[in-house]
């Protein structure tokens, strides 16, 4: 049934006739054409005899006749398919089979047939309506009592009622007669008979007829005319075209309407002046302000779809607006000044613009809009910009005289009289000028209009002047009572408009840097700040309202990266002058004044809280950066934030405990729960100080740390259960903390590492309690299951030496006989016992999900996931080596015949395939540049500046032949330089008395457990290097045994709960351990030249061990178990990244992992594993020769070798794993040498001063 016959057609048109008849009341009662059609398009829903209709019948069986055969194909196709797990659920295969369906050529073909057919009877259906008109004169006295009643009621011109009429179908005859009797010329009777026929005729064909332009001309015309009904009824003609015909049609319309508008604002009988007032009950006024508002709302339409159109289309409706707006008097008319253009009336009914922001928000329409006012128009953005100066003069006049400034902002129109003062009108003015400007300036091509030349100014108006005097309306604009708020939904006033606008700038980067971030801009911001820190007198209303509106702004201005460094160093750093500080130094000063409460003007302010909090939240966005916090570290802000709280949480303890079921005011007074929320902003200030190691350090200083991370593990579990998280600022945090003792014993007393790893148990042994299963889960093949990766992560960030060995610390494996299902682990310990030695039967039995808990299943014949893993372990942890030293087998089983060629690894000695080759290095003392340093050394006391030259020429070696720089020449070197440096006094940084070595008969049985480990391993990593003989354990235990009597010396006694300050240094001393070898195994050697090299700055930061409890150190410091290669060098490591590899930075933000974590732990460990022997030499040679600062920009090196692997496994969310068990393929230090040098000659003065300043760190 792909055709329809005659027969067909007649049988459609009267079951369609049937239809309509039968929904007749429900089309005819719609207030519009669009509800009619909605009433239609959901009849099935509203009509219960809708399957009942013949019509309906019929499409139904044509339907099932044309395509039920696809239907049933493709059902059928989908349930064979859904019993193979192919497709599953009953709205899959509905959707599915419907798509196919649609996709099929019989629907296509059913689907032309349908519309062909239904084109016909529809099209005969409306020629019979029109003959039966016709020939009946009832339906014209029909038409005539429906224009009697009228639905015209509200006399508005663009109301909804527009839409609700009849529509009478006209010829073109018909239409030409009625453009002929519009004509002006005509009878007042026959115009008004024609207007009538006019607002029942379709717009579409009156536009589109051939007499249009004669019937657009009377029209406009007519709207002049002195009778109202007149300009009523073509304003109602107007808005109904303007709702229900295309752009290309309504354009003409705006334009004939937006003409008039100007033709009468330029006639000589328009004669308001702004001095004079508006009364908008005044019957010609009304009129003005509805043609005005028809308008308005058809500029706010317009954008919605003149993109459709041509672009002509949309430059007459923008020039013909931009006209309008631009009229005014002569400049020589005495009443120029005072003309009330058509601006104000646009203002009146849409003060904040709204049109141009929409006329601006794309591209297609704002290039034209700007190009404009750019060419013809600038007089409008002159006079907005006048307007705002005018209105600023205006309330600076009126706070200078000492008077209150009438509040144009909340006043309100007379209820009775509605009438607009002269000041009001200028105000209205000054607020659509001030948001056009606003919207203006977020753009490019609007900035471009700038400066601008105002009469009365020589210079003319620049960006930066316009935002200065934008910032200075936030405090000299009036105040108004708080209760005034309540009348008005919109706030008007200049400091809320202007707060509206600035924080949009401040969201937009291009903006922001052209408009914001100038020193004059943020000069404004902070005059009432420099104001109340100088003690000047100053006229500010509301001087609350307007510190929290200043905070906001540089709060902003701070969290983005040029903004802050704006703050920081100011417009340009280099041309700084000493005499005027920097916004940072007066955000600060003005901070610790407020907690300090030394604002006079301030004191016994109810707000005085809100106005502290805002601007600890300013310097928090700075001190959250090294950078920052640098510069505010000075001022010991975190020691005054510290006795504000400690102040403050002496008052919280006294507040009650909230009851349960009690009324909440009644249990907690107001002054009690601002107490509790100012105690939390102050904590929440101290904790942002953990974002950065040196930070974290202050952090302990203050005794706050336990109570700041209480504070964010509760913070946290709130957020959580409100789906609120902001997950890379706390994993950064978090990351930070668990590198210190201090802070990994606070995150444990504190039940965060307590619900990480219940939070991991409940993932491996249940899984997660929202996800359905239909069928059962796969067995898991990747190490880490997908859903644990999140958790695994965190427990990564968590585990590092120092916090591993502050929570395990002699604490024994529980080893169980008995473990009970639903006995849930509780700390780290518990993991261990539990989910990686399971040694035990009872272990296994306890565990639901075994597989995934343990990857289990280790048989002696099968070759599986665990196996594999293990092997790899082991190999891992028993064989030291570089990427080219040591061989690790693969974690992953290969295709093909053999899957893992790889020998398992049980018991010693270690498979040799995994035991790289390293071939014998001669040593090449034939070197021209070699033999000129090494000559040096002879006689240092006779040359000047020694020192320099001797780094110059080893520079010099290094890049040329830096595999020289090894074995013998390398021990020769460190040890002449070494000795040299330790002799002169300005190069001695360490005091240490004289120490003489016990005897060498000393055995490994003499040292820890932890140290024996060290001691085998460095020995045999030793004689892999062909570096050690035999018997080189007892030379090396000489050494360390010796290092720690004579460090020990040095060492104060502390008092400590922390495990790492009881006893020796936690952890081996790996450097000592390079030395050793670097010194072929000789123990009396490396002892001297250790004991040489502790006088050296160089030694806190590359010798771990060496700052052990040190009274050299402050006792604060020593307290805090924090290493000054943390708080100092992995800071700057951290600062240096964020500058020089920001892509970088950012990556290690995205993973919640830190730079300063993995740097440690590089060098604690002096780079052993990660790189090999020789670049290890040379880490320790550069650092020795060329300052302890080469140890940061080493580290900066590496990242900058590895940027591209790290921004793919932040992608692949593995960034912690790969930076921790990669080694670090192809860096050579060499090769970054000079790299190293360019950022010495950058950074080497700031960070020598601080490394340099370790000794008196008395924060």
């Amino acid at each position: 049934m792909s055709h329809f016959t005659n027969e067909d057609e007649a049988l459609l048109q009267s079951m369609l006739r049937q239809l309509l008849q039968s929904v007749k009341e429900k089309i005819t009662g719609a207030p519009s054409v669009e509800c009619a059609e909605e009433i239609l398009l959901h009849l099935e829903e509203t009509d219960e005899n809708f399957h009942n209709y013949e019509f309906v019948k019929y499409l139904r069986q044509y339907i099932n006749n044309t395509v039920g055969s696809v239907i049933e194909e493709e059902t059928e196709k989908c349930t064979s398919a859904q019993n193979q797990g192919e497709v599953s659920g009953y709205d899959t295969l509905v959707q599915h089979v419907t798509k196919k369906t649609r996709e099929s050529k019989e629907y296509r073909e059913m689907m032309h047939a349908l519309k062909n057919v239904m084109m016909v009877v529809v099209e005969s259906l409306i020629n019979k309506f029109e003959e039966d008109r016709m020939r009946s004169k009832e339906l014209g006295g029909k038409t005539k009592n429906e224009r009697q009643s009228g639905y015209y009621t509200d006399n508005c011109s663009d109301s909804d009622s527009s839409f609700n009429q009849s529509y009478a179908f006209m010829s073109q005859e018909q239409l030409q007669l009625l453009a002929e009797r519009l004509d002006p010329v005509q009878p007042k009777e026959v115009r008004q008979e024609a207007l009538r026929t006019l607002c029942f005729a379709p717009p579409s064909d009156i536009l589109n007829s051939e007499s249009w332009p004669n019937l657009r001309k009377h029209l406009t015309m007519s709207l002049s005319d002195p009778d109202a009904t007149f300009s009523e009824k073509i304003l109602r003609f107007y808005a109904k075209t303007f709702s229900s015909s295309p752009f290309n049609m309504t354009r003409e319309v705006y334009t004939s309407l937006a003409r008039h508008l100007e033709l009468y604002f330029l006639s000589g009988e328009y004669s308001l002046r702004i001095s004079a007032g508006l009364d908008v009950s005044n019957t010609d006024i009304n009129r003005l302000l509805k043609k005005v508002r028809l308008l308005n709302e058809y500029q706010k339409e317009a954008p919605s779809s003149w993109i459709r159109h041509p672009e002509k289309y949309m430059e007459e409706v923008v020039e013909s607006t931009l006209s309008l707006l631009s009229v005014k008097h002569e400049p020589n008319h005495p009443a120029s000044p005072d003309f009330l253009s058509p601006v104000y009336f646009l203002a009146l009914l849409d003060i904040k613009a709204v049109w141009f922001k929409k006329w601006t928000h794309a591209y297609y329409s704002r290039a034209v809009v700007f190009r404009l006012l750019e060419k013809k128009y600038k007089s409008l953005i002159n006079a907005a910009v006048q307007q705002c100066l005018d209105y600023f003069e205006f309330c600076k006049a009126a706070v200078n005289k000492n008077s209150r400034v009438n509040d144009f902002s909340q006043q309100h129109c007379d209820n009775q009289n509605f009438s607009y003062t002269g000041p009001e009108l200028q105000y209205v003015c000054f607020v659509h000028s001030l948001c056009l400007l606003g919207r203006l300036l977020i753009y490019k091509q609007g900035r471009n209009l700038f400066p601008v030349q105002l009469k009365n100014k020589k210079d003319g108006v620049s960006i930066t002047g316009l935002l200065v005097l934008f910032t200075q309306l936030i405090y000299y604009s009036p105040s108004y009572p708080k209760t005034a708020l309540a009348v008005h939904t919109d706030n008007y006033s200049p400091a809320s408009l202007v707060m509206e606008i600035l924080q949009v700038f401040c969201d937009q980067t291009g903006c922001a840097a052209e408009c914001l971030y100038t020193d004059a801009v943020i000069d404004a911001l902070l005059h009432p700040v420099q104001s109340l820190l100088s003690g000047t007198e100053m006229c500010i209303n509301c001087l609350e309202t307007t510190l929290i509106d200043v905070a906001d702004i540089l709060a902003r201005i701070a969290a983005v990266e040029d903004g802050l460094s704006l703050l920081l160093y100011g417009e340009n750093e280099k041309t700084a002058k000493d005499d005027s500080p920097t916004a940072v130094h007066v955000i600060v000063q003005f901070t610790k004044k407020l907690l300090h409460d030394d604002i006079s003007l301030l004191s016994g302010s109810e707000h005085l809280p809100v106005v502290k909090g805002a601007f600890i939240f300013v310097c928090r966005q700075m001190y959250r950066t090294c950078e920052g916090l640098q510069m505010v570290i000075p001022y010991g802000l975190h020691e005054s934030i510290g006795e504000a709280w400690k102040k403050t949480s002496l008052l919280s303890e006294r507040v009650p405990t909230p009851v349960t079921g009690a009324d909440s005011t009644s249990s907690i007074s107001l002054e009690s729960k601002n107490i509790l929320l100012w105690e939390e902003t102050l904590l929440d200030a101290l904790l942002n100080f953990s974002v950065t190691p040196k930070g974290l350090f202050l952090l302990h200083s203050t005794g706050a740390m336990n109570d700041c991370v209480n504070f964010m593990f509760s913070s946290l579990s709130k957020k959580l259960q409100t789906k609120e998280y902001e997950e890379f600022g706390n994993r950064v945090m978090v990351t930070q903390m668990a590198t210190t003792p201090t802070g990994a014993v606070a995150l444990q007393s504190s039940g965060f590492i307590k619900a990480l790893v219940t939070e991991l148990w409940a993932l491996l042994e249940c899984g997660k309690d929202d996800l359905r299963i239909t069928q059962p889960k796969s067995t898991p093949v990747d190490p880490i299951d997908q859903n644990c990766q999140k958790s695994f992560l965190s427990l990564i960030n968590l585990l590092t030496y120092p916090a591993v060995f502050e929570l395990l610390s002699k604490k024994d494996i529980p080893n169980k006989p008995m473990y009970s299902l639903r006995e849930v682990p509780t700390d780290i310990i518990d993991i261990i016992d539990r989910l990686i030695i399971l040694n035990s039967d009872a272990k296994i039995h306890s565990l639901f999900s075994y597989e995934q808990s343990h990857i289990f299943g280790l048989r002696d014949f099968i070759i599986d996931g665990l196996s594999v893993e293990r092997n790899h372990v082991l190999v891992r942890i028993n064989l030291i080596g570089g990427p080219q030293e040591r061989i690790l087998p693969l974690r992953v089983l290969n295709k093909g015949s053999d899957p893992y060629p790889w020998p398992m690894f049980s018991s010693f000695p270690l498979p040799k395939c995994y035991l790289a080759e390293i071939p014998r290095k001669a040593e090449f003392r034939q070197d021209k540049d070699l033999d000129k340093l090494l000559s040096l050394f002879k006689n240092p006391e006779k040359q000047t500046r020694w020192t320099e030259i001797c780094r110059k020429q080893f520079c010099k070696v290094m890049k040329a032949r830096p595999d020289i720089i090894s074995g013998t020449i390398l021990a020769e070197l460190i040890e002449k330089f070494v000795s040299h440096l330790s002799e002169s006094r300005s190069d001695c940084y360490f005091s240490t008395g004289n120490y003489e070595a016990m005897d060498a008969d000393v055995t490994s049985e003499s040292l820890s457990s932890v140290q024996q480990l060290g001691v085998e391993m460095t020995v045999r990593y030793g004689k892999f290097l062909n570096l050690l003989k035999d018997h080189a354990e007892n030379g090396l235990c000489f050494v360390l045994m010796n290092c720690e009597k004579f460090l020990k010396k040095q060492q104060r006694t502390v008092v400590s709960s922390l495990c790492c300050l009881r006893e020796h240094y936690a952890g081996y001393d790996w450097f000592a351990s390079s030395i050793f070898l670097i010194m072929s195994g000789d123990g009396e050697k490396t002892l001297m030249f250790l004991q040489r090299f502790s006088h050296l700055l160089v030694s806190a930061f590359l010798w771990p061990p060496r700052l052990h409890k040190s009274m050299h150190l402050p006792i604060t410091t020593v307290e805090s178990g924090i290493h000054p290669v943390y708080f100092c060098s992995a800071h700057h490591i951290e600062m240096l990244l964020k500058a020089e590899l920001p892509l970088v930075f950012s990556a290690f933000h995205m993973s919640g992992f830190t730079p300063s974590q993995i740097c440690l732990q590089w060098i604690t460990q002096c780079f052993w594993n990660y790189m090999d022997w020789s670049e290890i030499c040379h880490y320790i040679a550069i650092c020795i020769f060329l300052g302890p600062d080469y140890q940061i920009y080493m580290c900066i090196s590496v990242f900058r070798h590895l940027q591209q692997d790290i921004l793919k496994h932040t992608e692949d969310q593995d960034l912690q794993v790969f930076l921790k068990e990669e080694a670090l393929h192809g860096f050579q230090v060499s090769n970054y040498l000079e790299y190293m040098e360019s950022l010495e000659a950058i950074y080497r003065p700031m960070l020598l001063k601080d490394m340099r300043s370790i000794r008196v760190q008395n924060t």
